[in-house]
C-alpha cells in the first residue's frame, strides 16, 4: 500500500470512529428509540449524507456500537478470568464482570440486549453485523473455555455435559437477572429486596448449580 492509499485508509477509519463516537454519545443521552441519523450527524459535525456513506442505516450503526461493546466485554472477561485458577472461580468472576459491565456502561448493555432480540437471516461477510457477531463469538469462547477448565479441574460438574450449552444457559440466566434488576427494582423494593440481593442470590444459585457436591 502506498502512502496516499494508507493515508486515505487512516482518514476513513478516523471518520468512521468519529461517527460511532457521536452515535454512542447520542445513544447514552437519549436512548436508541429516540436516536436519529440527523442527531448523530450534528453531534459528529458531519453531513447526514456522509454518515450514510459509512453506515447504510440505523441498524448498521447499532451493530458498530455493539461490536465495541462486545470488544470491551471480551477484554473484561479475559481480565476477570485471569485472576483465578479454578474454572468455577473464573465463571463466577465472569458473572460479576457482566453485572459490573451492565452498571458501568448501561448503554452498551442495552445495545446488546436489543441486538440479541434481533434474529439474523442473511449476514454479509464484511458487514458491521458480521463484525459484531465475531466479537460476540470471542466473548462466548471465553465462557466456554472457563467452563471446560472447571470440568477438567473438578470444580464444575462434568455431568452438565456440553460446555457450549452450559455457557449459553448461564449467559441467558444472568442476562435476564440483570434486566429484571434494572426494570423491577421498585417492585422488589416494596417486598424488601434490593437489586444487589437479587444479583448476589442469582450468582450463588449459578455457582451451586455448577458445583460438584464435594466442592460446593
Amino acid at each position: 500500500m502506498n502512502y496516499i492509499a494508507e493515508r486515505r485508509l487512516e482518514e476513513k477509519e478516523a471518520r468512521r470512529k468519529q461517527i460511532v463516537d457521536a452515535a454512542e454519545e447520542v445513544y447514552a443521552d437519549t436512548g436508541w428509540d429516540e436516536l436519529t441519523i440527523d442527531q448523530v450527524a450534528r453531534r459528529a459535525r458531519l453531513s447526514r449524507a456522509l454518515v450514510y456513506v459509512y453506515f447504510k442505516d440505523k441498524f448498521d450503526l447499532h451493530c458498530a456500537i455493539c461490536e465495541r461493546a462486545l470488544q470491551l466485554l471480551g477484554d473484561r472477561f479475559e481480565q476477570a478470568a485471569a485472576r483465578h485458577k479454578r474454572g468455577r472461580d473464573q465463571v463466577e468472576a465472569l458473572g460479576r464482570s457482566y453485572v459490573a459491565f451492565s452498571q458501568e456502561v448501561p448503554h452498551y448493555f442495552q445495545a446488546l440486549a436489543r441486538f440479541e432480540a434481533h434474529s439474523p437471516t442473511h449476514v454479509e461477510g464484511e458487514s458491521n453485523e458480521a463484525a459484531c457477531m465475531l466479537a460476540g463469538q470471542r466473548v462466548h469462547a471465553i465462557m466456554v473455555e472457563c467452563i471446560t477448565l472447571g470440568m477438567n479441574d473438578g470444580s464444575i460438574r462434568a455431568d452438565l455435559g456440553n460446555p457450549y450449552l452450559t455457557a449459553v444457559t448461564l449467559w441467558g440466566f444472568m442476562h435476564g437477572i440483570i434486566q429484571i434488576a434494572a426494570t423491577k427494582a421498585n417492585m422488589m423494593a416494596a417486598d424488601g429486596i434490593s437489586t444487589q440481593q437479587l444479583i448476589d442470590h442469582a450468582l450463588r444459585m449459578s455457582s451451586l448449580g455448577l458445583s460438584p457436591k464435594d466442592v460446593a
